[in-house]
């Protein structure tokens, strides 16, 4: 309880001090150690009236400690030392002004996404590498750099001119913070919902600022479309439950009903782009009452529109699925392997290959492929789910 609060002030609080203090850097030292007091002192003292004033407030004291040790910086020392003590903590939420601020045109892209994961989406230096399937050495690497770029930049929305350059990342971001929150890349649970409520109000938040920009609405389509399976992705006891084998009646049909809306209006004004393709895709398998109803040549097209319009490994690998559904399994084995090398060590890979194959009948090399792919995933859930599926299958005679 106490972790989740944390995470959901962590943001609104380094959001608080960089506006008051400038120098991203020096702030989130100064709001991780005031994280780090909450951690030890709220579990036997109880959590303050105001956790995010508390936060700020202590942090702030943080910050001016370290000011006041820097010879170099007297004379900020002086103007800080008789500053009055922190104000209350404000009520704007400047959540979307630290999203931009992270997306910096300064910063790679790469920079960009890993350090809005780690300031605003609360994720840890893992998570983000697991997301990106790179080192954890490497993300850091990203992180600090990116911190010292941003040493001095104004903590302000960017002019209306220079935003669509920051929102594809902006969006990027979004789309990997829900993720993380609708399937983790680690640990017991299948789902942190924290992180994709997360995702959703904020992109509900950029779309109030951008609504012309049609992915933004994509994205939030996307988004509750998606998250409206998570009642019946997993069992009582938090077993992983399939698309095809899942109760659709648990499904949110307020959520699904939203997001159809959505996309429907936004396809029809606005030029397509990625998450309104993937959007598309989800209000199909949604539309469906049981599995197999789905509309898979749809689903197919429209993968193969994605495909061109962003080509990436992972939706090469979903359009050789939906390629496996419309015209058999052995037409998907058939171009597996040229999915791309980024995914050879992704446990979706192995299995998919395994659902396929088992599809065609062969139970020795598909229970092979799912105990690869149990070896291959951190989730908990889904090694379970993985082994499960390989345990029913034939065993190697040999």
């Amino acid at each position: 309880m106490i972790e989740e609060l944390l995470r959901e002030q962590a943001p609104q609080v380094l959001a608080a001090l960089v506006r008051r203090y400038g120098d991203f850097d020096a702030c989130e030292d100064a709001v991780q150690e005031a994280l780090l007091a909450a951690s030890l002192q709220w579990p036997g003292e109880g959590v303050p009236a105001n956790p995010r004033g508390w936060l700020i407030t202590v942090a702030s004291r943080r910050r001016i400690e370290v000011l006041r040790n820097e010879a170099a910086r007297t004379r900020r020392e002086e103007a800080v030392a008789v500053a009055p003590d922190p104000e209350p903590a404000s009520s704007v939420d400047d959540s979307l002004t630290l999203l931009m601020l992270c997306c910096h045109p300064a910063l790679t892209s790469q920079s960009q996404v890993a350090l809005t994961l780690r300031a605003v989406g609360g994720l840890t230096t893992g998570e983000i590498a697991r997301a990106f399937l790179v080192p954890e050495a490497t993300i850091g690497q990203r992180i600090s750099r990116a911190k010292a770029k941003l040493q001095g930049a104004r903590f302000a929305m960017p002019p209306a001119a220079e935003q669509p350059e920051r929102l594809a990342a902006v969006l990027h971001v979004l789309y990997l913070i829900f993720n993380e929150g609708y399937t983790a890349s680690s640990g017991t649970s299948l789902h942190r919902v924290e992180l994709s409520t997360e995702a959703i109000r904020l992109t509900r938040q950029l779309r109030v600022q951008l609504p012309a920009e049609g992915e933004v609405a994509g994205l939030l389509a996307l988004m509750l479309l998606t998250d409206a399976r998570r009642p019946a992705r997993t069992t009582a006891d938090g077993a992983l439950v399939p698309l095809p084998e899942q109760d659709r009646t648990l499904w949110d049909a307020k959520a699904i009903a939203e997001g159809t809306e959505l996309i429907t209006a936004t396809l029809q004004a606005a030029p397509v782009g990625l998450y309104q393709l993937q959007a598309a895709i989800a209000a199909v398998h949604d539309s469906s009452a049981r599995a197999e109803d789905t509309d898979w040549r749809e689903i197919l097209m429209l993968y193969e529109l994605l495909e061109s319009t962003a080509p990436g490994p992972m939706v090469t690998l979903n359009r050789i699925v939906a390629v496996a559904m419309v015209h058999g399994p052995a037409a998907g084995l058939a171009l597996l392997d040229d999915v791309d090398a980024a995914l050879q060590e992704h446990h979706r890979l192995a299995a998919v290959r395994a659902h396929l194959l088992e599809l065609s009948g062969d139970e020795v090399a598909a229970r092979q492929a799912y105990e690869l792919a149990a070896r291959l995933t951190q989730s908990l859930p889904e090694q379970r789910y993985l082994q499960a599926r390989a345990s029913k299958l034939a065993v190697d005679p040999s």
